[in-house]
């Protein structure tokens, strides 16, 4: 593992009206892209923001959320959680967690799943860090901020990547967007739940808690 130098990293600004921040990194004039080390010790000197990296090496952050959208993102992940608790069969992440795709790309799911057997080929230290696989289930929840066309291709790249099921939920228009690998998305309005089919088995989403 490459030793990364206090030195080497300041803190980033960034002004209050902005919301996301998409920027590319150059040395001599030359593309570069972070190791897992330098992007995770970036991560840490900025942990007041939502930090994740492209499969080319651009850095996007974003800003934490506001109320309405944390509130919303809060009841997903404890319906998630308290399910995944009884099943017993995987574990879930919330907003804060960083996956490394198997493409290059360091992605933060608003929630995630991942089966148990998948985990037990890590050690204790490497889960500290960026797991390195695409969960089995993501979920984005679109915020105000979000564009739906960098949403609906972030999914699309989750499905490329091995998730087996993913929902875009997008409250102001009160949709849910189904993903599966391979297949047509499904576009969901102004469902009161949604099933987790056989990847989350016996699990729904209360949505009349989101909308």
């Amino acid at each position: 593992m490459q030793a990364v130098s206090e030195n080497n990293y300041s803190k980033i600004f960034v002004p209050n009206r902005a919301r996301v921040i998409h920027f590319k990194f150059e040395s001599n004039n030359k593309r570069m892209k972070f190791t897992d080390d330098e992007l995770w010790e970036f991560c840490r000197r900025n942990d007041e923001m939502r930090i994740e990296m492209t499969k080319e090496g651009d850095v996007i952050i974003m800003l934490r959320t506001g109320s309405e959208t944390g509130d919303r993102n809060a009841e997903i992940t404890t319906q998630l959680r308290v399910w995944a608790k009884k099943d017993g069969r995987g574990k879930t992440y919330a907003s804060s967690t960083d996956f490394k795709l198997p493409d290059g790309a360091t992605v933060s799911p608003d929630a995630s799943w991942v089966r148990a057997e998948r985990l037990e080929q890590f050690t204790a230290k490497e889960r500290e860090r960026f797991l390195p696989l695409c969960p089995d289930f993501v979920l984005e929840l679109r915020s105000a901020s979000d564009s739906l066309k960098s949403s609906q291709k972030k999914m699309e790249e989750y499905m490329e990547n091995g998730a087996r099921l993913g929902w875009l939920i997008d409250p102001k228009a009160k949709k849910v967007y189904v993903y599966r690998p391979n297949e047509k998305t499904k576009i969901l309005g102004n469902p009161k739940t949604v099933s987790g089919e056989d990847v989350l088995e016996n699990f729904e989403l209360d949505l009349t808690e989101i909308w």
